[in-house]
């Protein structure tokens, strides 16, 4: 039996069709109110983003800056665990049959959702409430074969981070097990770091493109419609998290959404002009 199709890779096909690159806006589930998160994506789906990327909050996520930290921190205070984050995607999915999510964090809470819940529940649990793909921080290619495996055969994608420091024997091994897309990290540090170097970007992607044939999507350091229309030229698709976190961080309830829908539709008519 062939493994069902990812809604991830049909949203690229009919991007790539519609001559269009994807905007994948990255929010901590539970940020800034535990109840807002399924409504928040929607809003974010409306003015224009392809694919979500949904943070699960983790006490130690050493790939994230202070603000994307902050917001995990207030979200495990407010008692959001792996649990939480796949009810919130399957209530984001009562409305939204095609938008693919991916959750991004790290190796303990995945581990941890097995041990509680049996093997392999985890995979089961995520094609459930309609999750399509998955970016686990601290895993590297090399141990995660048969994890891919696993994943592909339930309809899911294993995305990786690749880095200006990757080398090729490193872009090698990702596109071996990697699907959906590779993530690249346009600057050396943590999330929300430093000044994007557009021209570094586009000599570091024809490199990636020799060994990857998946779309590269570009993010850290994606903070406005300019940054982000430079960084469409040569990406796949333009990630953006620390300053969407920093627009919706300190609203009311009832501004969240719009905010950051505001906020997302400039950077869409930017990617499409």
């Amino acid at each position: 039996m062939s493994a069902p199709a990812s809604r991830i890779a049909a949203t690229f096909a009919r991007l790539r069709q519609e001559g269009r690159k994807a905007l994948i806006p990255y929010m901590t589930a539970g940020f800034p109110y535990v109840d807002i998160t399924p409504a928040l994506m929607q809003g974010m789906v409306d003015a224009g983003a392809d694919v979500i990327e949904l943070g699960v909050p983790f006490s130690d996520p050493m790939a994230d800056g202070p603000v994307i930290q902050k917001a995990g921190e207030r979200a495990l205070a407010e008692g959001v665990g792996m649990t939480q984050v796949l009810a919130m995607v399957r209530a984001f999915r009562q409305g939204n049959a095609t938008t693919p999510v991916v959750l991004m964090g790290y190796a303990n809470p995945v581990e941890r959702y097995d041990l509680q819940h049996g093997k392999g529940a985890f995979i089961r649990d995520c094609a459930a409430s309609g999750v399509d793909g998955l970016l686990i921080v601290d895993y590297p290619p090399e141990e995660c074969e048969q994890f891919a495996a696993d994943l592909r055969a339930n309809g899911l994608d294993l995305i990786f981070l690749l880095a200006p420091t990757s080398t090729d024997a490193r872009m090698q091994q990702v596109a071996r097990v990697a699907s959906g897309y590779v993530y690249y990290v346009s600057l050396k540090g943590v999330t929300g770091a430093g000044h994007l170097d557009t021209s570094a970007v586009e000599a570091m992607l024809p490199r990636i493109r020799q060994h990857v044939t998946i779309p590269v999507g570009v993010g850290f350091g994606i903070r406005d419609a300019q940054t982000a229309r430079a960084i469409g030229r040569v990406a796949d698709a333009v990630v953006i998290g620390t300053r969407l976190i920093q627009i919706v961080g300190e609203l009311p309830r009832e501004q969240v959404v719009t905010a950051a829908a505001t906020f997302l539709r400039e950077i869409r008519q930017a990617l499409d002009a």
